[in-house]
């Protein structure tokens, strides 16, 4: 599978392009980056550090997907949402690792997504997705006396919050309890709030440092407590699973899928 990789010169694309040359049955097409960017014409393989792959970064995505079965995509709201444009009108595979797109360009997705192969998630690790299961047979299980919140740290240099992942497990939350995550939860608190209202899953978000990522969900009851946590120690668990993901979806009919369908584990 002739892979391209979206931001092919930051941390994650070079990660990506490791793993991809890595990974039997893939490999590195190409690499896209801003028009600007000093990494332009760079070979992809020097700059992740395994030696040069003959494959160069481009900043003309029209010319790359002529030629590459999948993108792999770990950017910015508005590279994902005109990446997503151009993975309809080539219907390959488009692999979403992007966060904070928003309600517009979530339905922007879905839309490319009647011809292309998407498949988006908050998180591409295995672990990850393990959690979301957990936490939703949880909060199933668990009655409202029992309050979720959801913790999460990471590196100083990220520019969303709460993280997808962070998200991504609140919805599953919201799912297991059967309400709605938009109206019922809380992203901040400051000054004097009141008591904390009965059934709202709430949030907060740590930054510092060089953290991968830690998530926990804690269910706090009366006189007890439940957490269920995650720490991802390398950006390798991310690009792995999107490898597996955009492998995953090589032969399937255009839709918009998600890490568990990916991983079957619905």
């Amino acid at each position: 599978m002739r892979l391209a990789i979206a931001g092919a010169a930051g941390r994650m694309g070079r990660v990506l392009t490791r793993i991809i040359n890595e990974t039997p049955g893939a490999e590195v097409a190409g690499g896209i980056e801003p028009k600007g960017s000093a990494h332009v014409g760079a070979d992809m393989g020097v700059l992740a550090g395994i030696g040069a792959l003959d494959v160069t970064i481009s900043d003309d995505p029209l010319s790359l997907f002529t030629r590459i079965d999948g993108i792999i995509d770990f950017t910015v709201p508005q590279a994902t949402l005109a990446l997503a444009e151009l993975s309809a009108q080539a219907r390959i595979v488009h692999v979403i690792g992007t966060t904070g797109i928003g309600e517009d360009g979530e339905a922007k997705i879905k839309a490319a997504a009647r011809h292309a192969r998407i498949v988006k998630s908050g998180n591409m690790s295995l672990g990850v997705n393990l959690l979301a299961v957990m936490v939703r047979k949880v909060a199933a299980a668990l009655g409202e006396d029992f309050d979720i919140e959801v913790l999460e740290m990471h590196h100083k240099h990220k520019i969303d919050a709460p993280s997808g992942t962070a998200l991504l497990l609140g919805q599953a939350a919201a799912e297991g309890r059967g309400i709605d995550l938009k109206t019922r939860s809380v992203r901040s608190r400051d000054g004097h709030t009141g008591a904390r209202p009965v059934g709202d899953i709430g949030f907060a978000t740590l930054r510092g440092g060089s953290v991968v990522g830690d998530h926990t969900v804690m269910f706090a009851g009366p006189a007890e407590r439940i957490e269920l946590t995650h720490k991802a120690e390398s950006r390798d668990i991310f690009a792995r699973g999107a490898v597996r993901a955009a492998l995953w979806g090589m032969d399937k009919k255009p839709g918009l899928y998600s890490m568990t369908d990916v991983l079957g584990l619905e």
